[in-house]
């Protein structure tokens, strides 16, 4: 089956099925192999060394699409199946500009949606792809593994406390993670009542403040884990962070919030591992710098 991807998590659960898409995004970084592939989508931002609030000043000034869909590459795939998403028009093109390009360049295709808006709805998005494409046994043996990484986790964290936990997908402005973020909080242990049971949402400092969490987690969305410690380092500049109880437990945290916490694909499993790690750290082993860094860590490296 020829496949186009037009979001990074899909490519991502076309891999684990053993399905090498024939297009992607601009987005689609993982797994290396697909980065030859031909490109279908573009977007006006300029994400590359940005931060944050830099970011977000182009997002507000964009007049028009932010992404575009190149209708004739696509054609050009002649895939048999298009997969795009209709969870965040921030983050990746939507479906009906996918249909738009598709419908203008009569591209014959079956259009697939994915709108996961929890850690249920992830998983069940592997084997949604897993009957489309015929690749049932394969979803159904790594949805088994997952569960029982799940329940491994589970286990680890019975009996513990529940920590308040926030977790924060952009800081400038601040936004707490909304989506799965809460159910990967609640199954790694913590308490998960700041953040939304729904879409990620903005957020005021005295907010954050008053709720005073015992565990933090600053996973930008975009970002990885070097660049999600560059936006940690500037949020001591707001008035009583050392009054945290996060931070002066020295449980604050900057977490990739590109491959782990904002990408709704199979990697969400690793990122439940990594937030158990932050939350209970005595139930894990040492999670090393690859994926989180501790702001202890962060101020051992800066010296």
């Amino acid at each position: 089956m020829r496949v186009v991807s037009l979001l990074p998590s899909a490519t991502e659960i076309l891999h684990v099925l053993g399905i090498e898409p024939v297009g992607i995004s601009h987005s689609c970084e993982y797994p290396p192999s697909v980065t030859d592939r031909p490109v279908v989508t573009s977007t006006v931002i300029d994400h590359e060394g940005r931060t944050s609030g830099e970011i977000d000043e182009q997002m507000q000034s964009v007049d028009g699409a932010v992404y575009d869909v190149d209708g004739a590459q696509l054609a050009a795939l002649d895939p048999d199946l298009v997969v795009t998403q209709a969870t965040c028009e921030v983050c990746a093109v939507d479906t009906s500009a996918v249909t738009a390009a598709m419908d203008a360049h009569d591209v014959a295709a079956e259009l697939l949606t994915l709108d996961p808006h929890s850690f249920t709805d992830v998983l069940d998005d592997v084997r949604r792809l897993g009957v489309v494409t015929g690749r049932e046994s394969e979803a159904e043996a790594f949805l088994t593994r997952a569960r029982d990484r799940v329940e491994t986790v589970r286990s680890r964290v019975s009996g513990c406390g529940r920590p308040r936990t926030a977790v924060l997908d952009w800081t400038e402005p601040l936004l707490r993670g909304g989506h799965w973020i809460p159910d990967l909080i609640r199954l790694a242990g913590g308490d998960a009542a700041f953040q939304p049971d729904r879409a990620s949402e903005p957020i005021t400092w005295a907010e954050l403040r008053a709720y005073d969490p015992e565990r933090l987690v600053v996973a930008p969305c975009g970002f990885s884990v070097s660049r999600a410690t560059a936006a940690l380092a500037d949020l001591p500049t707001y008035a009583g962070w050392d009054d945290l109880h996060a931070v002066q437990s020295g449980h604050v945290f900057a977490a990739d919030g590109n491959a782990l916490f904002n990408r709704p694909g199979p990697r969400l499993v690793d990122s439940l591992e990594v937030l158990g790690r932050c939350i209970h750290a005595d139930a894990f082993a040492d999670p090393g710098t690859e994926w989180v860094r501790s702001l202890d860590a962060i101020a051992e490296l800066g010296r």
